[in-house]
C-alpha cells in the first residue's frame, strides 16, 4: 500500500492562493532549485492524484496542458463534468475514495491542491504526511493552508530545511 501524500506550498502567512485567486506570487519561485525534492522527482513518484473540483477548475482553466497522464486521477466532485480536460474520474464519497485509495498497491498517491481536500482526509485519519514548503512572501488575503474545522492534531515532524531563495521545506508525518 502506498502512502498518501501532500506536497504544496503556503505564504510565510499561512495562504495558498492570494486574495485575488493567483498563485502569480509562487510562480515567481518556478526556477527555485529544490535538489533531491524537486516537484518533478516527487511527480515520478506519485501513481494517483486526487484534487478537489476547485482545484481541478483552475488547472483546467491553465494554458497548459494536462501534466497527469502518468497518473491515475480522482476529482472530487459533486457536480458533473463536461469534456474534462484529462484522463480523470470522479468521486463524491470521500471515506470511499479513502477506501479505495488504500486497496492501491501501485505507488503513492497526492492529495494535489487546496487545503479542503487534505483537511477532509487529516480528519479521517488518511493523510499519512505531508510537505509544505514555506515562501517568503506575505499576501495579506486569500485561501489559507488549512481550513478552521476544529481539528486539533499533533504532526511529527520529520525534517526542516532551509532551500533555496529563502523558502522553508516542512516535512510532517500525521
Amino acid at each position: 500500500m502506498g502512502k498518501i501524500l501532500g506536497y504544496i506550498a503556503a505564504s510565510l502567512d499561512g495562504l495558498i492562493v492570494s486574495g485575488d485567486g493567483s498563485l502569480d506570487w509562487l510562480y515567481k519561485y518556478d526556477d527555485m532549485d529544490l535538489g533531491e525534492h524537486d516537484y518533478r522527482r516527487f511527480l515520478k513518484r506519485i501513481r494517483t492524484v486526487v484534487m478537489g473540483r476547485g482545484t481541478y477548475d483552475f488547472i483546467a482553466n491553465e494554458p497548459s496542458p494536462w501534466a497527469y497522464g502518468d497518473q491515475r486521477v480522482f476529482v472530487v466532485t459533486s457536480r458533473p463534468m463536461d469534456n474534462p480536460k484529462g484522463p480523470l474520474e470522479t468521486r463524491n464519497d470521500v471515506d470511499a475514495l479513502i477506501s479505495e485509495l488504500r486497496a492501491f498497491d501501485d505507488g503513492d498517491v497526492w492529495m494535489l491542491g487546496g487545503g479542503q481536500l487534505q483537511m477532509s482526509f487529516m480528519q479521517r485519519g488518511a493523510l499519512d504526511e505531508i510537505e509544505i514548503y514555506v515562501i517568503p512572501e506575505i499576501l495579506g488575503s486569500g485561501l489559507p493552508l488549512f481550513p478552521l474545522t476544529g481539528l486539533r492534531a499533533s504532526p511529527t515532524l520529520i525534517s526542516a530545511m532551509p532551500i533555496d531563495k529563502g523558502c522553508v521545506r516542512l516535512h510532517y508525518r500525521l
